[in-house]
């Protein structure tokens, strides 16, 4: 799973850039799905992460596996989640389905 972490806790950029990395440890790993979402056509497994986060597993994605955490309370409204799931999806290239070189 690849892993984007925007560990402002506005989640407005403010924070540390957000750093694309693989996770392959087992502490911390997300617990399991409390429910999906469909955005702009789109859908993602919502999970709490080991640290208190939220987990988005881009389950209609090109690439099985592929998504991004966030930090902060795991506890968001679903505009929230929403506006999450927007901006990564803003970073994907769309010819190879993983955030773009900039």
């Amino acid at each position: 799973m690849l892993a984007l972490v925007d560990s402002s806790p506005s989640g407005d950029g403010d924070g540390p850039a957000a750093v694309p990395a693989v996770y392959r440890g087992t502490e911390g790993r997300p617990g399991p799905v409390l429910f999906t979402l469909d955005v702009d056509g789109e859908r993602f497994a919502i999970r709490r992460t080991g640290g208190g986060g939220t987990a988005y597993d881009w389950l209609s994605g090109p690439n099985k596996g592929y998504g991004f955490a966030s930090g902060g309370p795991a506890a968001r409204s679903l505009a929230e989640h929403r506006e999450s799931i927007r901006v990564f999806l803003a970073m994907i290239d769309p010819n190879t389905g993983y955030i773009g070189d900039d």
